[in-house]
C-alpha cells in the first residue's frame, strides 16, 4: 500500500471518528467546514484525496489538527516523528513545499511546520477560526507575511507571530530560497 493510501484511509478513519465523537451528521459538518456533504462522503469512504485547504477547513470545523487527521496510529503519550514520516501537504514544481512536523491537541489542535518557499513563490491561507495564532521563525531567505492586506517582512533569524483569522499569505519576493518554521494554535471547539 503506498504512502497516499495509508494517509488517504487515516484520514478517512479520523474524520469519521472525530464526526461521530462532536455530535455532527454530515450535513453539520459541511455547513462548518464549507465543504459540501458529497466530499465529506468521498472522504469518510477514502475515494478522494482532497486538497490541503479542505482538510484545513475540516480540521478547524472539528476543532482538531491536520495532524490528529492524518495520524496513522493511535499514539501513546509521547511520540516520535520520523524525518521520513514529515507529511507534505503543499508543493511546487519550483521546489517549494510545507511539512507537517508533528501536532498535537494541547487544549486545542497546534501544530508545528516545515516550509520552504522558492524565490517569487507565495502561498494564500484563509482565514483560521477566531483565535488561532501562528508563530513563524525565518531560518533562511526573507518571508514576507501578508496579513489583512499589509505586508511584514521577516529576516533570516527573526521571528514573528498574528492572529490568523483573517486572509493571509505567506511569500518570498527575494531571489534567494526562504525557510521557516511555524507553529500554529487554534482554540479547542466548544
Amino acid at each position: 500500500m503506498s504512502d497516499l493510501d495509508l494517509l488517504t484511509r487515516s484520514l478517512a478513519r479520523n474524520v469519521r471518528r472525530w464526526r461521530t465523537e462532536r455530535g455532527f451528521t454530515l450535513d453539520a459538518l459541511a455547513g462548518r467546514a464549507g465543504v459540501s456533504r458529497g466530499m465529506l462522503i468521498q472522504i469518510e469512504q477514502a475515494r478522494t484525496n482532497p486538497s490541503l485547504g479542505t482538510v484545513v477547513k475540516i480540521g478547524d470545523a472539528l476543532g482538531v489538527s491536520i495532524t490528529t487527521l492524518l495520524d496513522q496510529e493511535q499514539s501513546s503519550t509521547v511520540r516520535v516523528v520520523p524525518a521520513e514520516e514529515a507529511v507534505r501537504l503543499w508543493h511546487t514544481e519550483d521546489g517549494s513545499y510545507n511539512r507537517l512536523l508533528a501536532g498535537t491537541e494541547a487544549p486545542g489542535p497546534l501544530e508545528m511546520w516545515d516550509w520552504r518557499l522558492m524565490p517569487g513563490e507565495h502561498s494564500p491561507s484563509d482565514p483560521h477560526p477566531a483565535g488561532t495564532v501562528e508563530l513563524v521563525h525565518v531560518t533562511a531567505g526573507e518571508l514576507t507575511i501578508t496579513v489583512d492586506g499589509t505586508d511584514h517582512r521577516v529576516p533570516a533569524g527573526a521571528s514573528a507571530s498574528f492572529e490568523a483569522d483573517t486572509p493571509h499569505t505567506y511569500a518570498n519576493t527575494g531571489d534567494v530560497p526562504m525557510e521557516m518554521i511555524m507553529a500554529v494554535s487554534v482554540p479547542p471547539v466548544r
